[in-house]
């Protein structure tokens, strides 16, 4: 019969190299490498001009009829210069990261394993799949439960937010005053002879790392060339991209067929909503426009108090074009858990900041990034003191997010904070950062925190007419300038037509200095030139157009548009990437083979503990049930078994399963409990064990208590 845990789809000698694969995925990047890897491929450039001249030496000898001793001392030296290059290009490596080889092996055992043991499964899988859709099987839906209900109890609970559960069928109107409709967009190629699409982007970012993971020989200044391509990718235009991908000869990965000019394709599922097919929806591409529709009533629940956050988990969808290799990172649909926070914007101070201003993690601000540095330590309370981070309320947010993510499971070596740079910025965000995990697939985007500004409440209010807005009331009346930009609609349409709009909404999001800034030179020369960024260029605006002045009025409360941050988890994402976080292989004791192991922590884990008979046995059959029984009253998720099987091979199809705790009954009166992790075993009294597996996975206590407080069990089967 085949073992479990050894139903691995690649040869035996592959599976003995995994201990040392995972245990290498687990090193901090920034120490895969010592040299930097344009000095390295300087030296390797300047070895191959070597080993070129030393071969035409040898050739020459040979040529002139030298003597044997001097033609064998010549090749030596060529010999030698070639190791020389091979060590250059080994350190190559090292310094570019993982091998792709050693990285798709371990990926590789992470995905059998997954779907061997169900944790997912490809969608429709009889009819052979659909590309981007997954099935959650029983063990991956327990995962993603008990994730989402640490998520609520962290976030939601903590915070004191406001959950609400909004339709995933949007109608046109919402999504086109958000921007969807005309903006959420990607730029594609087609293969010119089969139609099929492809990311122009993500073939273009393909073929850089590709050439620099494998052109060892690429001079300093052409690898230089694709760091900076990759690193400006989406700031480029479709004419820009489409002349890079023709630069660099890039074809259709399946058939190598020419491609088209890249064009903008909306990512959004189209639908209708009523059988006449007059009122036009999509199936939301995010979950943040429910929030951000219902803020006024959700306003008024609140006492009409600010601050205060609104959360949401819910289905999203996203016409993606998926690539084979992609995996759970990019799907179709896909489940988000979205917080608004909305803030006064003259004050995003937080209450609780000092709860985590002295975390210190990895943090990649954008100057490290145009400098070429690594990501390096950073407190946020220092970050936030200093300006890297724009405010108190999204730094108290960004160490709310490491909490979450590394009490979950995730590397705190392999998690940082990546800040946006300028060409990734919408125009209206203050400061957005991205936790960023690392994986075989590199580092992926799995948490966006952004200072969205108020920007949506003001698309929303401009759009839907109503006032979407919060108060702020004074004791006394207070005198107050108040600014006034009033457009001229009429002469802007004469001068602008269509883009009418966007030229107004321009104007009145001035603040007060530009807009006094504007009226100066108005009234000095009648017209300025204005940067319109929607329309990413610049507009002259003549003194007819529009009226700024200032006035003073007694005001009894200041109306204000808030601000919101928004931290927006891709709940997928973050789940793969604890998968491989998790995942290690240790060797059996009875065969060479390796035995597969999630680490899962117990508040994430799909089962708590199982229930073993040592033997089978009627006595401790009924004790088996008895504390199945006392489990399920705890709430602990567990699973009993009862087959013959041996104890070794039960406790290897559990760990594979990532369950941290096995309860073995080999006594009527007491039973042993034992730790995945270490293997070590305790005995408990019958009546005790629910209690203590519910202390250990609610995190009451830890393992080291339960040893410390109970006698210590030794057996052979444990390490079977």
């Amino acid at each position: 019969m085949r073992s479990f845990s050894s139903a691995l789809s690649f040869p035996l000698l592959l599976r003995r190299r995994l201990l040392a694969t995972a245990a290498h995925f687990h090193k901090p990047a920034s120490k895969m490498a010592n040299v930097s890897d344009n000095s390295l491929r300087e030296s390797l450039a300047e070895k191959i001009s070597t080993i070129q001249t030393q071969g035409n030496v040898v050739r020459q000898l040979k040529a002139s009829g030298a003597a044997k001793p001097e033609i064998e001392t010549a090749v030596q030296a060529l010999n030698a210069l070639k190791l020389e290059r091979s060590s250059i290009e080994a350190q190559i490596q090292a310094a570019s990261g993982d091998s792709s080889a050693s990285r798709d092996a371990f990926r590789q055992a992470v995905v059998n394993t997954l779907e061997r043991r169900l944790f997912y499964i490809p969608s429709f899988k009889i009819y052979r799949g659909v590309a981007g859709l997954y099935d959650y099987g029983p063990p991956g839906c327990a995962v993603k439960s008990n994730v989402l209900a640490f998520w609520r109890q962290h976030f939601v609970l903590e915070e004191n937010m406001l959950e609400v559960d909004c339709p995933c069928v949007t109608p046109e109107v919402v999504l086109k005053a958000s921007g969807h409709v005309d903006k959420f967009t990607d730029l594609m190629v087609k293969d010119e002879k089969t139609g099929t699409c492809y990311r122009a982007d993500h073939l273009l970012k393909d073929y850089c790392k590709e050439k620099l993971e494998k052109d060892l020989s690429m001079t300093a200044e052409k690898a230089a060339d694709l760091k900076h391509v990759l690193a400006m990718l989406d700031d480029l235009t479709a004419e820009q991209l489409g002349a890079k991908i023709k630069e660099y000869g890039i074809t259709a990965p399946d058939t190598k067929n020419p491609l088209s000019d890249p064009y903008p394709f909306n990512l959004m599922f189209q639908t209708s909503i009523g059988p006449s097919g007059i009122s036009p929806g999509y199936m939301r591409p995010e979950t943040a426009q429910g929030i951000f529709v219902n803020f006024k009533d959700l306003y008024y629940y609140n006492g009409n108090k600010l601050p205060f956050a609104a959360a949401q988990i819910g289905q999203a969808f996203r016409n993606e074009v998926i690539a084979p290799r992609q995996g759970l990172l990019r799907v179709r649909e896909f489940t988000l858990a979205e917080i608004e926070h909305f803030v006064d914007p003259q004050d995003k101070s937080h209450p609780k900041f000092s709860e985590v201003a002295n975390l210190e993690f990895l943090m990649f601000p954008r100057e490290l990034q145009m400098s070429g540095q690594s990501a390096r330590k950073l407190q946020i309370g220092e970050a936030v003191f200093k300006g890297i981070v724009n405010n108190e309320t999204l730094g108290y947010f960004i160490g709310r997010v490491y909490l979450f993510l590394t009490e979950l499971g995730i590397d705190k070596q392999r998690l940082r904070f990546r800040q946006h740079l300028a060409n990734e910025m919408a125009h209206y965000a203050a400061d957005c950062w991205d936790a960023e995990i690392e994986s075989s697939y590199g580092w992926i985007e799995c948490v966006g925190i952004a200072d969205r500004s108020a920007y949506d409440l003001r698309a929303h209010s401009d759009k839907s007419g109503v006032s979407l807005v919060a108060q702020e009331k004074y004791s006394e009346p207070r005198e107050v300038e108040k600014l006034n930009v009033a457009p001229v609609k009429k002469e802007l349409g004469l001068a602008f037509k269509g883009n009418q709009k966007i030229v107004v909404e321009a104007l009145e999001a001035l603040d007060e200095k530009e807009a006094m800034e504007m009226k100066a030179a108005l009234e000095l020369k009648g017209e300025v030139e204005f940067l319109v960024c929607n329309l990413g260029k610049t507009v002259t605006i003549k003194k007819s157009m529009v009226s700024i002045s200032k006035e003073k009025k007694k005001e009894h409360q200041r109306v204000f548009t808030p601000s919101v941050i928004e931290p927006s988890f891709g709940i997928g994402r973050i789940i793969y990437c604890l998968y491989e976080h998790s995942f290690y292989t240790r060797p059996s004791k009875t065969s060479d083979e390796q035995l597969n192991v999630f680490r899962f922590p117990p508040r994430v884990a799909p089962i708590k503990c199982t229930v073993f008979p040592l033997v089978q046995n009627e006595q401790y059959e009924n004790v088996a049930k008895l504390i199945s029984k006392s489990l399920t009253v705890a709430g602990v998720s567990h699973k009993i078994d009862i087959t013959g099987t041996s104890i070794g091979k039960r406790y290897a199809r559990t760990d594979e399963l990532g369950v941290p705790f096995a309860i073995t009954v080999d006594k009527t009166t007491s039973v042993t409990i034992r730790d995945r992790d270490s293997k070590n075993q305790v005995r408990v009294d019958v009546e005790k064990v629910a209690s203590v597996v519910k202390e250990v996975t609610d995190g009451l206590k830890t393992w080291a208590d339960i040893l410390n407080e109970y006698e210590i069990h030794t057996s052979e089967s444990a390490d079977d």
